[in-house]
């Protein structure tokens, strides 16, 4: 490895772990509501809006990201964090009739949506057994394996593979399964199978099992058949039950954040098969990716393959799932050219999304550069793909640095 590479890994190590500081102590400074968890929402000048409901995707991620920061050295509140979390989790979203999470509450904690959306309960997985992990409380990890159960019977397709999108608070599948307004109403997704494959994949890490491991194969198995293109290596939207692609469009940010969570799950899992599989898919999903890298270093939207028609608007997250999948890929392959792109968004990042009047990320920045007006926590903007991007790009720089004959993982 060369000094001026070494230099760089170092800046970006450093910047990192300074960012991730930042962010979450803005979580607790301004997202903490009077009672007993946190506020729904909060806008872009750090205002709360004490009446907005709350989304179990908001907690499942506040809880996974101060669960995930606690390391040596760390502020004792990080660990209060994530205890408010976890408590409200089980007191308030918890069904404990049918089992599961309900999908929202209202500003005074009572159920409002009590369906049980796949999406929902993944997060919650993935946010209990980060916090089973950093805590060793059983508790938490047999919550989240109870939801991996749930999610088993009644959620996974056993004729053509994968899982159906959403069900009644019962477990009856609804007419209407979109996990937002702008979705298709499709039965199953590509975005809950990439967070369901993360959720299994974090259980795995702590409580590893035969079921558990045959349903990680069998998401591997959904995303080599049905969701990534071979031709292309990017991935599909929206789908039939039996698979037939019911989107023209792709999603950069999840084409890039895919190609290093597979990576993750195949090693978490041990089998050197898939490793080989993705870690080669890797670096052709993110160089795909980059068609909707702008020249400032931004991660677009959105490509419709048919229309030709570009979404230039770039949120927060695409940008860190590129920083994280740029550098998985620099990992893999040793090219000096994903470092130099990683790089360039981290400065878009760094010029253009954080925000250093006011603390945290902007939501994105419209296709003429302006900033989005949405705020800086909500429904869906928490303390997840940044504070994530932040440990990985972290972790991923000391593992490089320690590299003494620079050699990289292999391909």
């Amino acid at each position: 490895m060369t000094a001026t590479i070494r230099q760089r890994l170092l800046f970006l190590q450093q910047q990192s772990a300074l960012e991730k500081e930042a962010v979450l102590n803005w979580w607790v400074h301004y997202v903490k509501d009077d009672l007993d968890g946190f506020y729904g929402e909060v806008d872009r000048w750090n205002k709360p809006l004490p009446m907005a409901p709350k989304g179990l995707v908001l907690y499942s991620r506040i809880l996974w990201a101060f669960s995930a920061a606690r390391e040596a050295g760390t502020p004792p509140v990080f660990r209060e964090m994530a205890d408010r979390a976890y408590r409200y989790l089980l007191k308030n979203f918890e069904d404990r009739q049918y089992g599961g999470m309900y999908w929202s509450l209202t500003a005074n904690g009572l159920p409002l949506q009590d369906k049980k959306q796949v999406y929902g309960q993944a997060f919650s997985i993935y946010g209990l057994s980060e916090y089973a992990r950093v805590t060793g409380l059983a508790e938490p990890a047999e919550k989240a394996a109870a939801l991996f159960q749930l999610l088993e019977e009644y959620g996974r397709d056993p004729v053509r593979g994968g899982y159906l999108e959403a069900f009644t608070r019962d477990w009856i599948p609804v007419p209407d399964m979109r996990l937002s307004e702008k979705d298709a109403n499709e039965k199953k997704t590509m975005n809950t199978h990439l967070h369901v494959l993360e959720a299994y994949t974090s259980l795995y890490r702590i409580s590893p099992s035969a079921p558990l491991a045959a349903a990680i194969r069998s998401l591997f198995c959904v995303f080599r058949d049905h969701i990534i293109d071979p031709a292309t290596y990017t991935m599909g939207l929206f789908f039939t039950e039996e698979w037939e692609l019911r989107s023209s469009r792709i999603s950069f940010g999840h084409d890039i954040e895919a190609s290093w969570l597979l990576c993750e799950a195949a090693d978490c899992l041990g089998d050197p098969e898939w490793q080989n599989y993705f870690n080669k898919q890797a670096s052709l999903m993110a160089e795909r990716a980059m068609w909707g890298m702008d020249a400032d270093g931004g991660l677009m939207d959105e490509l419709d393959v048919v229309t030709g028609f570009v979404n230039r608007e770039k949120h927060w997250w695409q940008q860190a799932e590129s920083m994280v999948g740029l550098l998985n890929a620099y990992q893999l392959t040793g090219e000096e050219h994903y470092l130099s792109l990683a790089e360039k968004n981290w400065n878009f990042i760094r010029n253009s999304i954080i925000d250093h009047e006011n603390g945290e990320w902007l939501w994105g920045r419209n296709e003429d550069g302006q900033v989005m007006e949405k705020g800086k926590a909500g429904f869906w903007k928490c303390p997840y793909h940044n504070v994530r991007a932040c440990l990985e790009i972290s972790r991923r720089c000391a593992e490089l640095l320690g590299n003494a004959d620079g050699q990289m993982k292999p391909g």
